[in-house]
């Protein structure tokens, strides 16, 4: 089962039920306290907090209702879900009225107490979640939260980075967020009251970068009919993002390394040598490595550049965020609709969970974007996802075996059988063992017979 990973308070008269809840409770990776009267209860929520509270109605003293009702009058929020063995639609109504999240009858079923624990859980830390959001996009922050390992490592990484000076490379792939993450760098230096720059290095030509990072004297060129500062001059005392800075040429590779070393630059055409002090940032989504190798990227520059190499993960390995993210985007566009009140539904989060989101933050925030656009109500149903999100594929994927010609049975066999493994390749995003799971098959099944079909690890392959 699930890991929960929570401190529960358990109120109960029983020792025995509390010895055992708490037991199993530990077992799930939860921190757990007990209590035995609702007088006890009460006491210990006024001094600590918890996650969650597992409450018996029926006690000595203080009743459980009375437990929530006065929790209620001291504003304390914490979800509670009743366990008693006095069962009856009257008590389960009155219990939810008095501000309980849920109702489960004694003797407990262990596996009915997980799960209800469970979805109590991730719906309140989801709920946490956007109401920081919220206030995070109030303030036009950049979103770079979330609750998976990789993500968690990359913003204290990133923090502790933007208190240098030092020049960062950010790695990852098209769509993951690398610009997020430079603003937010931006935003905890000391630089933060300057200026932030974005420059794309591969949306202009050689000499349009060049004249755009570096500024241009009058003349320099057909079209240059006054003075320009360039990208780093405005960059002065702030940070300079260099978007896909894989793509830019040798000859602007030599100026930039210089300009890396000595904060010295002329403008196009010019003769005169300038200062300026940025902090520059880069991002790539290639292997600069192979292009060094390549001989297509200075070697020096690399070095120069990473200084500081932070890896931005794709949305398919830090799946724990995809409900995060959702629900951050689906403040900012219902906002922006002026549809406040929209949520996103059980069913809806689960879809999008299962779906390995090969354009990353970017894809979802267009897939966000449009079910915002297209709901006729205020909650957000699978129906209003994208259609390659509800089927689970790549868009870019190979299609489905679908011959208009009558093959021998053996080779049309094969033929499904490739077309088949390709698919489930590419709805796992090339992870093997969710492709094999998928297939309802052993991994070392699936091997196997990739081989036989001649197709590499990626699914490609005659």
């Amino acid at each position: 089962m699930t890991s929960l990973n929570a401190r529960i308070l358990i109120v109960d008269d029983e020792p025995m039920l509390r010895r055992t809840m708490s037991d199993r409770m530990k077992f799930w990776d939860c921190t757990t306290e007990e209590a035995s009267t609702g007088e006890e209860a009460l006491e210990l929520l006024g001094q600590k907090s918890y996650d969650l509270v597992l409450l018996d109605l029926k006690m000595p003293g203080i009743s459980g209702l009375e437990v929530m009702t006065t929790m209620r009058e001291r504003n304390d929020m914490t979800d509670v879900v009743v366990l008693t063995a006095h069962g009856s639609v009257e008590a389960a109504v009155e219990a939810i009225q008095a501000g309980a999240t849920d109702f489960l009858l004694k003797p407990a079923d262990f596996e009915l107490v997980h799960n209800t624990v469970n979805r109590v859980l991730a719906t309140r830390r989801l709920a946490l979640a956007h109401e920081a959001l919220q206030e995070q996009h109030a303030t036009d922050a950049p979103f770079v939260t979330g609750d998976s390992p990789s993500m968690k490592t990359l913003v204290e990484s990133a923090r502790r980075a933007a208190r240098s000076k030092a020049t960062i490379l950010l790695r990852g792939e098209s769509g993951s967020g690398k610009g997020v993450i430079a603003e937010f760098v931006h935003r905890e230096s000391d630089r933060s009251k300057g200026p932030f720059v974005y420059v794309n290095c591969v949306a202009l030509s050689d000499e349009l970068i060049e004249s755009t990072l570096f500024g241009h004297e009058r003349g320099a060129f057909t079209g240059a009919v006054a003075r320009k500062a360039g990208r780093f001059e405005a960059a002065n005392s702030g940070t300079a993002f260099l978007d896909e800075i894989g793509d830019i040429s040798p000859r602007l590779q030599t100026k930039l390394l210089h300009f890396l070393e000595t904060g010295e630059f002329e403008r196009v055409g010019g003769t005169s040598t300038l200062t300026v002090d940025c902090r520059i940032v880069a991002a790539t989504n290639r292997d600069l490595e192979t292009a060094v190798r390549e001989g297509n990227f200075r070697e020096d520059l690399l070095y120069r550049l990473n200084v500081i190499g932070l890896e931005v993960p794709a949305l398919r390995d830090r799946g724990e965020d995809i409900s995060i993210l959702a629900e951050f985007f689906l403040g900012r566009f219902a906002t922006e609709l002026k549809r406040p009140k929209m949520k996103i539904a059980p069913e809806t989060h689960a879809v999008m969970r299962a779906y390995c989101w090969p354009g990353n933050v970017r894809q979802m925030k267009n897939a966000m974007e449009r079910m915002v656009v297209m709901a006729l109500g205020e909650v957000l149903t699978p129906d209003l996802l994208p259609p390659e999100v509800l089927r689970g594929e790549d868009p870019a994927a190979p299609p489905v075996f679908d011959s208009g010609e009558l093959l021998p049975l053996r080779e049309a066999e094969l033929a499904f059988r490739k077309q088949h493994y390709r698919r489930a390749l590419a709805m796992s995003c090339g992870n093997q063992t969710k492709a094999a799971e998928l297939l309802g098959i052993q991994r070392s099944s699936l091997n196997r017979q990739m081989k036989e079909l001649g197709l590499r690890e990626d699914g490609t392959g005659d």
